[in-house]
């Protein structure tokens, strides 16, 4: 479970304060699929590096008595100057997995080739959420977010991503955004909208992007 309990958060900047969520409350339960709409800017990205435990809330709460991923997606916390190797290495590491067995998983899913072993700062958007995805479900967690990765690499590696989460919702929790309403229809049960501030959980994935179009048409 993860728990948001009056959860707001606020940045500064100078002498101006930029407010993204006030007084969240919501859960997250084990076995759920949430797909979470939003405009650009809604906060999408910062809800879920709050949910990981990335960034901590202003005020308020957050319970967690599930194991989350790092939000897998287009930017990362990957140290570029190492290799992709390296990297993977070093999550093995932390999360007390086998060194061998990860880094074969990644190399196998992944499929970077010689880019493996070259530094980070070498890759695309795209290698970089090849190795994202690759080294977060070398992992396993309670809980996978996911910020629009399925959209990486060729035909092949979105299948074999689009495989991988499919398998990992029917057996954790899966949080996940996205500007696609067909991506989040296709892993997602549950639904939330983003907007003003505010989040509003619905009991289907369907209504809750009907909800999320409705108001940015109104707001057009």
């Amino acid at each position: 479970m993860i728990r948001f309990d009056h959860v707001s958060k606020s940045y500064h900047l100078r002498k101006f304060e930029k407010r993204v969520f006030s007084d969240l409350n919501f859960t997250i339960g084990k076995g759920d699929a949430l797909g979470i709409c939003g405009a650009n800017g809604a906060g999408k990205s910062t809800l879920m590096r709050l949910i990981a435990g990335v960034e901590q809330p202003t005020t308020g709460r957050i319970t967690r008595s599930m194991t989350t991923s790092w939000p897998i997606g287009y930017a990362n916390a990957f140290q570029s100057s190492l290799t992709g190797a390296d990297n993977a290495r070093f999550i093995s590491r932390i999360y007390d997995r086998p060194e061998r067995e990860l880094l074969d998983f990644v190399e196998e899913f992944a499929q970077l080739g010689p880019y493996l072993h070259q530094p980070v700062s070498t890759y695309s958007a795209g290698m970089n959420a090849r190795l994202a995805f690759g080294i977060s479900l070398a992992v396993e967690f309670d809980c996978y977010l996911v910020d629009e990765v399925t959209a990486a690499g060729d035909e092949r590696f979105r299948r074999r991503s689009e495989d991988a989460l499919i398998s990992r919702r029917d057996n954790a929790t899966l949080v996940m955004i996205s500007h696609d309403p067909g991506t989040l229809k296709a892993y997602c049960r549950t639904g939330a909208v983003l907007y003003g501030g505010a989040l509003v959980r619905y009991d289907t994935i369907a209504e809750a992007c009907e909800v999320h179009h409705r108001l940015q048409t109104r707001g057009m």
